[in-house]
């Protein structure tokens, strides 16, 4: 029994050993399978893989066909002393070229050491470096460590520029297989140099600045050759997160990179230890935020009126002149790296800009209009959008407020009047069911203007160079804003009285500035009075004194008298371009500027400030017309010249005698007519002319001296009296000018004659030309050639007459005395005649061909006046 028990439990273990067995060998069998499952696996997954890269790295462009270097760059802006004035950038172009040479070592190795330990050993990607990386982010579980080469952040800046949208973890890492690929690519066909010299000149380095040499400037205001060691490791510390890192906004996170970047540079032996601690101690975060507070001051990021003009100008001849696409121009302007000279002057635009703000040149109390803009996006993702002309719109029809204006006795003023208008607004969103719990937004601009405005333009009348401009008063907000010097219309006034009127009858019709004009009851063509800015009239006047007390019903007269036609063809080719001729409107009138008005500045439109200035300018340069302009050159990024205003566009519009004859008759203005104001110290003479709108809404005064040009509007944006004083703007004309004078250092001189212009002495009583020792009173005056009145007969009449008496007085009486004096007889008849040739010349005052003839007119000989005529001029 007992050894079949233990038999049995033999056979048991024996057979619980061979399941064992089985079961063993099974999973033996199994696990052969499993891993030569995964083996097969391994192999396809990588033969895969490889087929995955290689389609990957196919893909990739070539390299013969990639550019790493930057395509965009901002483009500088100078003035005539190439002093930079503006920076014109857009998204991506803020960068400033530097060669590798001008970057010192020490900044170059502040980014080597700490990006790329291993640059000018790799070939273009880092093995161990991404070994490093690996192992950290598996230890460490946190991926934060890079691995990225010099030349693979080239690439990403420069090839693979859309990085930033990628969206899947596969769209990264195709890139970075192709990133890597074209480095060792790429460091087959280019010097590490070069790669460097691209990279230095690519990094974000925050602030919107690309490239250490634009944040050279924009952290430290130097050259980035001049940076120190100091510096050299705030900038490289910025590019690893130009946010987070920004020495401006985040100087203590930047300073602990910063320490350890020279600490890298230290340990590698590229710095010393003096050098080191004499860093450390620097306290270069107070440099910087010194910078950045002037540059804040200063408002460089909105350009002035005349950076504004300049690019308006540059993107209109790119277009006009090279055949540039709108796009075209832009993107060469804005990011093209561009070079650009302009022609002011910033002596001159600093003394402008000064004057013009200071409101104590100014004698009426500040009063405010607005710019103002609000949008309001609806939850369906609609945008309402509201302007200050839908506030001047509700009180006018809405409110029946017909004479409401949008000027304001006070900034708070003009606020309450904003919030009155959107809480009439909002009370039709809520009662759609619409606020800002329902997904309701609002987005708000609201910009105060001091009134009355001002506008200045000042320009070299030989070359076309625009010195300086100033297109408003008050704070400038925003760049390309209303500029009022080139961009605001307005009526001219009595200044179109030389240029319609006087001075195409001057040069063509045969008037001087002894013709007379009689100053009289006068109406238009339509049966409307002309009517003076003084009451009554004042009989008889020469073209000179009808200039100087800018007399309206002269004016008039000579244009009716020259035909509208003519003058409206004169002021065409004086470069103003605003005029208008049988223009239909909406309302299915008819518009033109082609009529009586014209004289007095009536016209449709109005006239900007800088083509007054050009016109007037043209008078100054001897009656030749010169395109004014705001740069000499665009340089392109080759170095090349890609625009020139060096040589002056110019046309004919006078005679050089005619606008000698002009700029002598409008000194009078200055010295004993309406502009007296406007008169300069010392001896720099003034010639110009005065102009005053009806209601006196606008105030003008154009002018120049023998060195420049400048003409200064006045005037509210809304029409609004300018009641009270109305010469400041001539003083505050004169009070620039005379600073002009003294910092260009201007000395006095006459202003230049045309060699066919000559001065004569005119006898008072018979207005020809005075017989010295015989005419009792005489005035000078200026004739072109042949246009001076003969010799006076008048006074030499009674001269002779006198002798034959005094003759006849001493003779004897015997008959050959009597007949010794026959011609004195004849020479009394002679007399007799000459007097009444003296009575036929006062007579013959009333033609219109002898030089100091009087000028009668017609009213009927003009054509009817536009509804520009309502515009006319007071003084």
């Amino acid at each position: 029994m007992n050894f079949e028990y233990k038999e049995t439990i033999d056979k048991q273990r024996e057979l619980v050993s061979l399941q064992k067995k089985v079961v063993s060998k099974s999973l033996v069998s199994a696990l052969k399978v499993f891993l030569y499952i995964m083996c097969l696996a391994i192999v396809t997954g990588g033969f895969f893989g490889l087929g995955v890269i290689h389609g990957i790295i196919k893909s990739a462009p070539s390299v013969e066909n990639i550019s790493i270097v930057p395509s965009s760059y901002s483009t500088t802006v100078y003035d005539t002393n190439n002093k930079q004035i503006a920076k014109l950038i857009t998204s991506g172009s803020n960068r400033i070229k530097a060669d590798l040479k001008d970057i010192p070592e020490h900044l170059r190795w502040a980014f080597i050491d700490t990006e790329d330990a291993r640059f000018y050993e790799h070939n273009g990607i880092d093995i161990q470096g991404i070994g490093r990386a690996a192992f950290i982010a598996l230890t460490t579980l946190n991926p934060s460590e890079g691995a990225s080469t010099i030349t693979q952040q080239v690439l990403k800046n420069n090839v693979f520029t859309s990085w930033t949208e990628e969206d899947s973890l596969t769209s990264s890492l195709k890139r970075k297989i192709q990133e890597q690929y074209l480095a060792v690519q790429l460091e087959k066909v280019t010097k590490k140099d070069v790669i460097l010299e691209t990279y230095l000149n690519t990094i974000n380095l925050g602030s919107n600045t690309l490239g250490v040499k634009a944040a050279s400037l924009r952290y430290f205001n130097k050259d980035v050759s001049k940076i120190t060691v100091s510096e050299a490791g705030v900038i490289a510390a910025i590019t690893q997160n130009p946010s987070l890192y920004n020495p401006i906004t985040n100087p203590d996170e930047n300073a602990k990179r910063r320490k350890k970047i020279l600490t890298n540079m230290k340990d590698a032996g590229h710095i010393t230890q003096e050098q080191y601690d004499e860093a450390m101690s620097d306290n270069v975060y107070a440099r910087i935020k010194k910078v950045n507070n002037k540059l804040t001051k200063s408002d460089d990021q909105v350009y002035s009126y005349f950076v504004d003009e300049v690019v308006k100008q540059v993107l209109s001849d790119l277009q006009e002149q090279k055949g540039y696409t709108y796009t075209q121009a832009y993107n060469a302007v804005y990011s093209g790296g561009l070079k650009i000279y302009t022609t002011q002057d910033s002596d001159i635009q600093k003394i402008c800009d000064k004057e013009l703000s200071d409101s104590a040149n100014y004698p009426y109390a500040i009063k405010y209009s607005i710019n103002w803009a609000w949008s309001v996006q609806n939850p369906d993702g609609s945008v309402d959008n509201y302007s200050e002309k839908d506030i001047l719109n509700y009180h006018r029809n809405s409110l029946k407020e017909s004479s409401f204006k949008l000027i304001f006795s006070s900034k708070e003023e003009a606020k309450a009047c904003v919030k009155a208008y959107k809480m009439h607004l909002m009370n039709k969103y809520y009662k759609k069911g619409i606020d800002k719990d329902k997904g309701y937004a609002e987005y708000e601009n609201l910009y105060y203007n001091p009134q009355p405005q001002v506008s200045f333009t000042v320009m070299d009348q030989y070359t076309g160079y625009v010195k300086a401009v100033v297109g408003g008063r008050g704070k400038k907000n925003v760049s390309l804003s209303l500029n009022r010097a080139t961009d605001s219309t307005r009526q001219p006034g009595s200044t179109f009285k030389i240029l319609s009127a006087y001075a195409p009858a001057i040069d063509t019709m045969g008037y001087t500035l002894t013709t007379t004009i009689v100053d009289e009851p006068f109406s238009y063509s339509n049966g409307r009075a002309v009517k003076n800015w003084y009451s009554g009239y004042r009989g008889k006047v020469t073209v000179r004194k009808a200039i100087a007390d800018s007399m309206n019903i002269c004016a008039v007269k000579t244009l009716t008298d020259i035909t509208p036609q003519l003058g409206y063809d004169y002021l065409c080719n004086f470069g103003i371009t605003t005029l208008v001729d049988n223009r239909v409107e909406k309302n299915g009138s008819v518009s033109s500027d082609i009529q009586q008005a014209l004289a007095l500045g009536g016209i449709t439109d109005g006239v900007t400030n800088l083509e007054m200035t050009a016109a007037y300018a043209t008078i100054a340069n001897q009656g030749t017309y010169t395109r004014p302009v705001f740069y000499s050159q665009v340089i392109d990024s080759n170095g090349r010249v890609l625009l020139d205003n060096t040589t002056p566009t110019t046309h004919t519009v006078l005679k050089a005698s005619t606008a000698s004859l002009l700029t002598q008759g409008m000194t009078s203005v200055i010295t004993e007519g309406t502009g007296t104001s406007a008169k300069l110290d010392g001896k720099m003479p003034v010639s110009g002319k005065t102009g005053t709108t009806s209601s006196e809404y606008d105030l003008w005064f154009c002018g120049y001296t023998p060195y420049l040009t400048a003409s200064i509007w006045t005037g509210y944006d809304e029409n609004v009296s300018l009641s009270g004083d109305q010469a400041y703007h001539e003083r505050l004309w004169a009070k620039i000018m005379n600073q002009i004078d003294s910092v260009k250092k201007y000395k006095a001189k006459s202003f230049k004659m045309s060699k066919d212009v000559k001065k004569y002495d005119i006898c008072s009583s018979s207005g020809k030309v005075a017989i010295k020792g015989v005419c009792p009173t005489s005035k000078s005056e200026y004739f072109a050639k042949g246009t001076q009145p003969a010799k006076c007969t008048y006074h030499s009449a009674f001269s002779k007459k006198s002798s034959s008496y005094s003759n006849s007085s001493s003779s004897s009486g015997n008959s050959s005395s009597s007949e010794s004096n026959g011609s004195g007889s004849k020479s009394g008849s002679s007399s007799s005649g000459n007097s009444k040739s003296g009575s036929n010349s006062s007579k013959s005052s009333s033609s219109r061909t002898d030089s100091g003839s009087s000028r009668t007119s017609k009213s009927s000989s003009g054509s009817s006046s536009s509804k520009g005529s309502g515009k006319t001029s007071g003084k």
